[in-house]
């Protein structure tokens, strides 16, 4: 990933499974913060059938240089089959946060 800095999206069944995704992360130094919001809903297709599951959205901030390598460590701990891993250019941001993401990743 090109980006100098991103924000990854990834949903979780549920706060433990999310909680220990993003604890890794951190230890691993693969992100500078996590922001969580339970109970989102989301719909979406699934072996040709439409789902609706409560979850929580993971908002992951980060390098972009780390992309590779977040998304490996994500897929290790996810029980998703397919989990959703996407990342979103950060077209700008207050300079000292992200000198801050810098200096902790």
């Amino acid at each position: 990933m090109n980006e100098d800095y991103i924000m990854v999206l990834c949903s979780a069944p549920d706060s433990t499974e999310a909680e220990n995704i993003a604890e890794q992360i951190l230890e691993q130094k693969l992100a500078a913060c996590i922001t969580m919001q339970p109970n989102v809903y989301s719909f979406y297709h699934w072996h040709g059938e439409v789902q609706k599951d409560r979850e929580v959205l993971m908002m992951i901030k980060t390098r972009g240089q780390l992309f590779d390598e977040l998304n490996q460590a994500i897929k290790r701990m996810h029980s998703y089959e397919t989990p959703e891993i996407i990342a979103l250019p950060v077209k700008d941001g207050d300079r000292q946060y992200l000198s801050w993401i810098d200096q902790v990743t």
